[in-house]
């Protein structure tokens, strides 16, 4: 802005003396101008001159949108004839800011102009509409825009976008990384998004775009389709390559919905069902999702309940050596069973408890029950317990394996716990350290469904892990196919040049057990070697020497039954 000395040259003085300016100045406080009825400015005072900033010289007598033009403000004044009616115009000046003109009739005399700075309250109503991260229109936004074309009868497709791996890279890189993706992919989101589109970012890593005037499922999948591969691209940051994905949940109003929170939970329950087929992909609600969810809120209250009256039980699967044929071990497995659903197979139960956070209270009552059960078997037997990554990454863990190992008496030696890729795909450095302070004390480590993932050989290197389970996956296809007797082969090869005990999981038929036998594998557990059994039975088991003799097993049902992983 010029020295407030500058703006003093383009003051104007009176051009008549009609007016008595004296009085006026005595109870006008802020910048103020003095309009005759030919519109024209008869006076402009010291404050409006600094408030508009003029940079050039002004006659008395201007014109009052030439006065404005000149000074930048790019507006029409409208002045009423109609004595002491206010009218109000909103402009904003070359250098940002915005300012309030008001303009009230006077008797016999013209208009007198008013002019407030409002920049700051513009600013602040600005942010509280926006996103203050990406500068997209935030959820306050999206919802008020929603509801005016729903108020208006206008259809519309609301996209509900969520980011796939977003976590693991900001994790890993950092959140000033995070933030400068999240960046990105509003751009994105922005040059994809046509003209009268609202995009919005509604926190965290979720997206949306509302596009009004859609009807069509056909022509909301091609713009669908079009989002989930624009923020697929690889991304190139601070010289870091970032790949993520996304999941997208779509809604057509108004047949999904006739108001905002309606539309909104209906497309995110479809992005629910986009990540559970895989992510990377676009779905459209349909009702049957509504029912879905709502039998998983009935899951997630009669789990929270079957905590409440302890009504899981633990089976235990026996281990065997493969070259002497002896038990060495049990896996602990959990079983859950109600007079209204009857046994309810793991796969139904364990991925609520765990998107819920259930699965921690589950897990520290399966490590406390199986201890204590353990610590009544022969001293040479071992116990195994899946752990969930949800637990591993909960900083009460630790204590919990303490204070089940205490109450129980139990050899820490005699613990093995059994550990995903996936627990260490985030927040890798934390669990590492947890898991040395673990085997530390003495317990055993184990890579569960080694194979599956995609970066197993690296985890091998960052962590000594006691044992290797080789996939069940594997084991089914080994007559069959060449491959899994390959991967067998070197996985068999890894542990023993690692000096990794490996167990092969799912082995249910003598032809599978001759397969890994001859392969060096050193340890079997599956259908072929026993089923899981009650506590009493694994006592029994034990206590006799129990061995096992080859078998086929036609009358068993399926492979090994799924676990808290």
């Amino acid at each position: 802005m010029p020295p407030e000395d500058e703006l003093l040259k383009f003051q104007l003085l009176p051009k008549t003396q009609s007016i008595d300016l004296g009085s006026v100045l005595s109870v006008m406080q802020t910048a103020l101008m003095l309009v005759d009825l030919d519109r024209r400015v008869d006076f402009i005072n010291k404050h409006a001159c600094i408030l508009l900033g003029c940079t050039s010289t002004i006659n008395a007598g201007l014109p009052l949108d030439e006065l404005l033009s000149a000074c930048g403000v790019d507006v029409e004044m409208e002045l009423s004839n109609e004595i002491h009616l206010v009218s109000t115009r909103r402009a904003r000046l070359a250098d940002g800011r915005v300012i309030n003109i008001k303009a009230t009739r006077l008797p016999e005399a013209g208009w007198v102009l008013t002019l407030d700075d409002i920049s700051s309250f513009v600013r602040d109503a600005e942010l509280a509409r926006s996103d203050p991260l990406t500068g997209l229109a935030n959820r306050g936004t999206m919802e008020t825009e929603i509801m005016r074309l729903l108020a208006a009868n206008e259809t519309l497709a609301l996209f509900f976008l969520d980011l796939d791996r977003f976590k693991v890279v900001n994790d890993c890189l950092g959140h000033q990384s995070g933030d400068a993706l999240l960046r990105n992919v509003a751009e994105r989101l922005l040059e994809i998004a046509g003209e009268g589109d609202l995009v919005a970012r509604l926190g965290g890593d979720e997206f949306a775009i509302v596009k009004p005037g859609i009807d069509s499922a056909e022509e909301a999948k091609v713009f669908a389709s079009r989002m989930v591969e624009v923020i697929g691209r690889t991304y190139v940051i601070e010289d870091q390559t970032m790949n993520i994905g996304a999941s997208v949940g779509v809604v057509l109003a108004p047949a999904d919905g006739s108001n905002f929170n309606i539309l909104l939970r209906n497309a995110d329950l479809a992005l629910y069902r986009a990540k559970e087929e895989g992510r990377g992909r676009f779905r459209f609600f349909d009702s049957s999702m509504d029912r879905r969810m709502q039998d998983r809120r009935a899951m997630e209250i009669d789990l929270r309940r079957a905590l409440a009256l302890q009504e899981f039980r633990l089976v235990y699967q026996p281990q065997f050596q493969v070259h002497s044929t002896n038990i060495i071990g049990f896996e602990a497995l959990l079983r859950w069973e109600t007079t209204q659903r009857g046994l309810v197979a793991p796969l139904a139960f364990i991925p609520i408890a765990e998107e819920t956070g259930l699965i921690i209270e589950i897990g520290a009552w399966v490590l406390c029950t199986a201890c204590n059960e353990a610590a009544s078997w022969d001293k040479a037997i071992s116990i195994a317990v899946n752990v969930s990554p949800l637990q591993l990454r909960d900083g009460r863990f630790f204590d919990t394996v303490i204070a089940a190992l205490a109450q129980s008496c139990l050899d820490p030696e005699r613990l093995e716990l059994e550990i995903t890729e996936s627990a260490l795909l985030e927040d890798t450095d934390a669990v590492v350290a947890l898991l040395h302070k673990l085997r530390a004390m003495g317990i055993r480590i184990a890579m569960d469904d080694f194979g599956t993932g995609y970066s197993s050989l690296s985890y091998l290197q960052k962590f000594p892990f006691d044992k290797i389970k080789i996939d069940q996956s594997f084991i089914q296809g080994i007559m069959d196919n060449p491959k899994s007797s390959a991967i067998i082969r070197a996985v068999v090869a890894i542990g023993a040049s690692l000096g990794i005990t490996t167990i092969a999981e799912g082995v249910e038929t003598p032809e599978q057990f001759d397969v890994i036998q001859a392969e060096g594998c050193c340890e079997v557990q599956g259908y072929l070697t026993g089923r899981p059994m009650s506590a009493a039975e694994a006592l029994v088991a034990q206590q006799s020497s129990q061995t096992f003799v080859p078998r086929e097993c036609k009358d068993e049902p399926g492979p090994t039954s799924p676990r808290p992983s």
